[in-house]
């Protein structure tokens, strides 16, 4: 069950903490869930049961550096010592290969929770036959301008004080601007939630809020960019079915904005099928947000009808995979 983790090998060496939730009944399809930076999956039990009970076996593993997962190149807040985009791309399609040998045949919705949003586009346009459909949610790609200038003070951190220590800028740039924008703050975090009892929860969690190392942030920057560059965009089916959520007063998407600009560029390279949702009164954290239940519910409807519709089918090839 959800609540107990696993261990799966990775081939990047990784030891994976993978939890996963059986569908209620027999499975239609899989969700598997890739969490934000400074959390992890198991903050993800409640979205996972209320998916299984629509019928759909639920994976979600700790990234590199985050919660329990292990890796000899990959200490808290690292990805790793190099490459580490592409093992946490590798990483994410170990879980889905794991997933496709349980579920033989069946559909793989990748889904993304702000990182994990930059992280499920990027291993998407990596195995665009691996996964059926994408759910981005609360994932910032429109950095811009304002993303190069961030790549350049990071490099010049790496270059004054090496690249596996916090970084001491982007922090102040990022996570306290944020949290100090929020009209009721009474902790940094508050920016996560209006939901006072999630944003305790979340502080009072030794493994969330830990402090990001100035390669991590390179890595999460680089993602943004290499995920939305045109020669791999046009690796994804035109009709796969994509999920856009965003709230209307989350500091770090520019209040949907970005959401927004994502669906813009996304029909632009030719995506036929993209829905986008803005909640208006939301911050960042949509699943632990007052109104998540119908954050949700609108989920599993938007799931299930394109099932019922055939637009989830399996991939080709064996097991629905590359």
């Amino acid at each position: 069950m959800f609540e107990i983790p696993e261990t799966v090998q990775s081939p990047t060496g990784a030891v994976l903490s993978l939890r996963r939730q059986p569908a209620d009944g027999t499975a239609r399809a899989v969700l598997q869930i890739c969490h934000g930076l400074a959390e992890h999956s198991g903050r993800y039990r409640r979205f996972a049961q209320f998916m299984a009970g629509h019928g759909f076996a639920v994976y979600a593993h700790d990234h590199r550096g985050h919660g329990l997962t292990c890796a000899p190149d990959a200490v808290q807040g690292r990805f790793a010592s190099r490459d580490g985009v592409d093992k946490v791309i590798a990483d994410v399609k170990a879980i889905a290969d794991l997933a496709a040998l349980a579920h033989p045949g069946l559909p793989i919705v990748l889904f993304g929770h702000s990182m994990g949003g930059l992280i499920t586009l990027n291993s998407a346009v990596s195995h665009p036959r691996t996964y059926a459909a994408l759910a981005i949610w609360n994932a910032n790609f429109a950095v811009g301008l304002m993303g190069r200038a961030a790549q350049a003070v990071l490099k010049t951190e790496r270059a004054l004080k090496g690249s596996d220590v916090p970084s001491t800028i982007l922090p102040k740039l990022t996570f306290d601007t944020w949290g100090r924008s929020m009209p009721d703050a009474r902790s940094q975090a508050d920016w996560l939630s209006r939901d006072r009892a999630e944003v305790e929860a979340y502080e009072a969690d030794p493994l969330c809020g830990f402090d990001i190392s100035v390669s991590m942030w390179l890595d999460v920057f680089a993602m943004t960019f290499r995920g939305m560059a045109p020669d791999l965009l046009s690796r994804l089916r035109k009709d796969m079915p994509i999920h856009l959520v965003g709230g209307g007063q989350d500091p770090a998407t520019d209040g949907g904005k970005a959401i927004s600009w994502l669906s813009h560029r996304l029909a632009e390279r030719g995506q036929s099928r993209i829905t986008k949702r803005i909640y208006t009164e939301m911050r960042h954290e949509t699943l632990n947000e007052i109104g998540r239940e119908q954050a949700m519910a609108e989920f599993a409807d938007w799931a299930m009808a394109a099932l019922a519709l055939g637009q989830l089918s399996p991939a080709t090839g064996e097991g629905g995979l590359e």
